[in-house]
């Protein structure tokens, strides 16, 4: 009996002491811990999965919210997807088939696929936000989506420092650049980026991006992220990602602007299309890359020391920004290509010609009255 009563006590301890380890798994699962960046929770085991909440403090809810994110945010990506689709696509057709393939011609048709590869994807990225920062395409269509944004950034900065090494070659050391400067070390080139692009944006596409935020009866993409994930492991990546893909090759652009500029004041030459074409990428630098790299750097920096993210509002208006390079790569085209802006001038020209010739043919077959032809030496009666 003694032996009876000590078993059920034995195990009606242990089913208590289990009972009290699972209900504070739920709680440390479903508490009220921020998560992302603007919220943030440690990783949930899948038997657990179905009890955790992701919560979003005050300010992670005015985010999401906000008119900025819902109103402002696609408002801009709206412009810019009018603006980049057909003058990339312009750009795209007119360097493949029009223009004499040379090293810089190589470079531009690279850039031209970068800027439409972002611009492809921005109408899911128009409707996430317009829709109130609800992701509807799925777990796989959001990690490609955040690696084509942030892809579409380094890799345009890193073909616009190729573009700035090519001129500076081309014009302050012609004659030892003949030794290299040809379409296979373009291609080569062109090829590097693209493999150390696609590498970088590795841990968007094996992370998990999107997030459901049960309050705001939505799922996120990229907007929220895991508090370890986001003060850790992301935190060191994008401050490589800036250094690398950033810093440094402003420093080469800015190096080779100068050095371009210098070299042409001194041989006495006509530098305004150089200085043109130098001008426009420090624009690209200074107004698409150069904010967006800064606030990422800070915001995450910030996320990192302090656990809040102020700075996350500006962050979202620097990421706009970044994609508003793809509006102004087509008059780098234009600056670069004299045969490019020939054959878009051309294109122009020929259609205000062809619909001028049209509605001369209209008048001229609907006035019964006139006794002249078209192209007849003598005056109408």
């Amino acid at each position: 009996m003694d032996l009876t009563r000590t078993f059920h006590a034995l195990a009606v301890s242990a089913f208590l002491f289990s009972s009290a380890g699972l209900c504070h798994a739920q709680e440390e699962i479903s508490g009220d811990n921020d998560i992302g960046r603007t919220l943030a929770h440690d990783p949930v085991p899948e038997k657990f999965s179905n009890n955790y909440k992701h919560v979003l403090n005050k300010s992670g809810k005015h985010h999401l919210t906000s008119a900025i994110t819902t109103a402002l945010t696609p408002a801009l990506y709206i412009i810019i997807f009018v603006i980049g689709l057909p003058t990339n696509g312009m750009a795209m057709y007119n360097l493949i088939t029009k223009v004499q393939w040379l090293p810089s011609t190589i470079f531009l048709i690279n850039l031209a696929t970068a800027d439409l590869l972002l611009i492809l994807v921005l109408p899911f990225k128009i409707s996430y936000h317009l829709l109130g920062n609800d992701w509807l395409f799925g777990e796989g269509l959001c990690r490609t989506m955040t690696a084509f944004f942030y892809g579409n950034m380094y890799c345009s900065i890193l073909l616009l420092t190729f573009i700035s090494l090519d001129r500076y070659f081309a014009l302050v050391h012609p004659f030892l650049s003949k030794r290299f400067r040809d379409n296979r070390f373009a291609v080569c080139s062109c090829s590097v980026i693209w493999v150390l692009v696609v590498i970088s944006m590795l841990p968007f596409l094996l992370q998990r991006q999107s997030y459901p935020i049960q309050e705001l009866n939505i799922t996120t993409c990229h907007d929220v992220l895991p508090r370890k994930l986001q003060s850790g492991y992301f935190f060191y990546y994008f401050v490589c990602l800036v250094v690398f893909g950033f810093l440094i090759p402003c420093f080469v652009t800015i190096f080779c602007s100068v050095a371009i500029i210098r070299a042409l004041m001194v041989s006495e030459q006509q530098f305004g299309k150089a200085i043109r074409t130098m001008m426009l990428v420090l624009i690209v630098y200074l107004v698409c890359f150069t904010p967006s790299n800064i606030i990422l750097l800070i915001h995450h920096s910030e996320y990192h020391l302090t656990d809040s993210s102020d700075l996350y509002l500006f962050y979202m208006i620097c990421l706009v920004l970044s994609t508003f390079n793809n509006c102004i790569d087509p008059f780098i085209y234009c600056c670069i290509s004299d045969e490019f802006r020939d054959k878009v001038r051309s294109m122009i020209l020929f259609n205000k010609v062809k619909t001028g010739e049209g509605s001369r043919k209209i008048l001229i077959h609907t006035d019964s009255s006139s006794t002249c032809r078209p192209l007849a030496p003598v005056k109408c009666v």
